[in-house]
C-alpha cells in the first residue's frame, strides 16, 4: 500500500476536496479554504473547524463536536495520517457507494523528489511493459484537479513530474497545464513523460516552445534503433518514425528532450547499437536514461517475453554507457541495484525509484553501499535478479565507492 494514501470514514464528503495540509489551526478563516486541517489535538473545538476544505483525524467520531453547525467534510479513523507533512497537497475523495472507505492521497509531497501529476490514463500506444495500463473512459477531471494542485504547491519546489497515459492527447489542455506551471512555479524543474508521437506535428511542438517554460524536460522513449522493433514494443505501427520526427521538431524549437530506454529481453541485445544511433542522430538530446524494468501493469502479463536478469546484460549496458559518456553525452542508469551492474559504471547509477515504491531486500540490509544504491521497486519483491548481494568493506569497494 502506498504510504502516501490513507483510508477512513467520512462525514459530509460528497465531492473530492483538494487542499494543502496544515497541522496547526489557522487564525485567519479566509485563508483556510485552500487548506486541509490534520486535527491532532482532540476533541476539536468548533472554532478550529470552520472554513477548511476538509478536516482529517485519526480519531473516531467521539472526538468531533456535537451540534448541527455546517462544518467542512470530515474524514475520521484515518490510519497512516502521520505520513502527511505540512505543505503536502492532497486530494480527499469520498468512498464508492454507501460503505466504501474515503481516501486521502498525497499528490504533491513537499519532502519528496518524486511528486507526479497523473494527467490522463488514455494513451495512443500499448507498450508491452506499460506500468500504467491505458483506460478509455473520460478522465478529464484529472486536468481540473491538476490545475488546482499546481496553484497550491510550494513556490520553491525543486521538481515536479507530469505523466499519463499520454499527456499530449489533452491537446490545448496540455498547454494550459504547462502554462500554469510556468506562471505558478517558475523556479520548479518540470519533467513530462510523453511518447513524443504528437510532436510529429510541427505546430504542436512550436506551441509548446512558445509557452516559454524556463525549465522543462520531456522524457521520450526509444526502445530500438530498428523501427519495427520499437513499434513492436510500443504496439503501434509507425510510432518509431513519429517519435523521431517529434524529437527533431522539439529540438528545432529548443525544447529539452531526454531519451528513455527501458531494458528488457526485447531491447538489451541492441543496446550498444541504440547508443550509437542516439549519438549519431540525436546528439542534441540533454539526457539518456537507461532504465530497469518495473514489474507491474502490462509487464506482469508479458513477463515471460520481457524478463531477463539484469546481471545477464552487463556487457551491453557497459558498452552503451561508456560509448555515450566517452562522447560527452549525459547518460544515467536508472532502476538498477549496484550489485547487478559492474563497478565501472556505478558513477552513472541513480537513485531513481519513487520513494513510495522503493524497497530493499533483507539481504541488502548489511550492504556497505546500501545508502547509495537505488534499491528495487516494491513490485520486484518476488521477481528480481538472482545476483542480489551485500557488499562488504574492503580496498576494492572503497575504490568503487569513490566514484559514487
Amino acid at each position: 500500500m502506498n504510504k502516501f494514501v490513507a483510508t477512513g470514514s467520512s462525514i459530509a464528503l460528497e465531492t473530492p476536496v483538494i487542499g494543502r495540509i496544515t497541522r496547526s489551526p489557522l487564525r485567519d478563516e479566509n485563508s483556510r479554504t485552500e487548506h486541509v486541517l490534520v486535527a491532532t489535538n482532540t476533541p476539536i473545538h468548533h472554532d478550529d473547524m470552520r472554513g477548511y476544505g476538509a478536516i482529517l483525524t485519526a480519531d473516531s467520531t467521539e472526538s468531533l463536536p456535537p451540534g448541527k453547525e455546517p462544518f467542512p467534510p470530515i474524514v475520521h479513523s484515518l490510519q497512516k495520517l502521520e505520513n502527511f507533512c505540512e505543505g503536502d497537497v492532497v486530494v480527499v475523495r469520498p468512498g464508492r457507494g454507501k460503505t466504501g472507505p474515503s481516501t486521502v492521497r498525497a499528490i504533491y509531497c513537499i519532502n519528496s523528489r518524486f511528486s507526479n501529476l497523473l494527467l490522463t490514463e488514455q494513451c495512443n500506444s500499448r507498450c508491452l511493459m506499460c506500468s500504467q495500463p491505458p483506460k478509455v473512459e473520460d478522465d478529464s477531471y484529472l486536468v481540473d484537479e491538476a490545475l488546482k494542485v499546481i496553484k497550491l504547491i510550494n513556490k520553491d519546489a525543486e521538481v515536479l513530474g507530469m505523466t499519463g497515459g499520454e499527456p499530449t492527447l489533452l491537446k490545448d489542455r496540455f498547454f494550459s497545464l504547462i502554462q500554469a506551471c510556468r506562471d505558478n512555479l517558475p523556479k520548479t524543474y518540470l519533467h513530462v513523460l510523453t511518447n513524443g508521437r504528437f510532436f510529429v506535428y510541427k505546430d504542436f511542438a512550436r506551441k509548446l516552445a512558445e509557452i516559454g517554460h524556463p525549465d522543462l524536460m520531456l522524457g521520450i522513449p526509444i526502445y530500438s534503433d530498428i523501427a519495427d522493433e520499437h513499434d513492436y514494443v510500443v504496439q503501434a505501427k509507425g510510432a518509431f518514425e513519429q517519435t523521431l520526427k517529434g524529437i527533431y521538431n522539439l529540438g528545432s524549437y529548443g525544447v529539452n528532450v531526454e531519451v528513455r530506454v527501458v531494458i528488457h529481453a526485447l531491447t538489451y541485445e541492441r543496446l550498444p547499437q541504440l547508443a550509437r544511433f542516439i549519438f549519431q542522430n540525436l546528439p542534441f538530446v540533454r539526457h539518456i536514461a537507461l532504465m530497469g524494468l518495473e514489474i507491474t501493469g502490462y509487464t506482469k502479463k508479458n513477463l515471460k517475453e520481457l524478463w531477463i536478469d539484469p546481471y545477464d546484460y552487463q556487457a551491453q549496458l557497459v558498452e552503451a554507457v561508456e560509448f555515450l559518456a566517452d562522447r560527452g553525452m549525459n547518460v544515467s542508469v536508472y532502476n538498477h541495484q549496484l550489485c547487478v551492474i559492474p563497478k565501472s559504471i556505478w558513477s552513472y547509477a541513480r537513485q531513481s525509484i519513487s520513494d513510495w515504491k522503493n524497497i530493499y531486500l533483507d539481504e541488502c540490509q548489511p550492504c556497505a553501499v546500501l545508502k547509495k544504491c537505488g534499491g528495487l521497486f516494491k513490485s520486484a519483491e518476488n521477481v528480481h535478479s538472482s545476483h542480489i548481494r551485500a557488499f562488504r568493506e574492503g580496498p576494492a569497494l572503497a575504490t568503487a565507492q569513490a566514484s559514487l
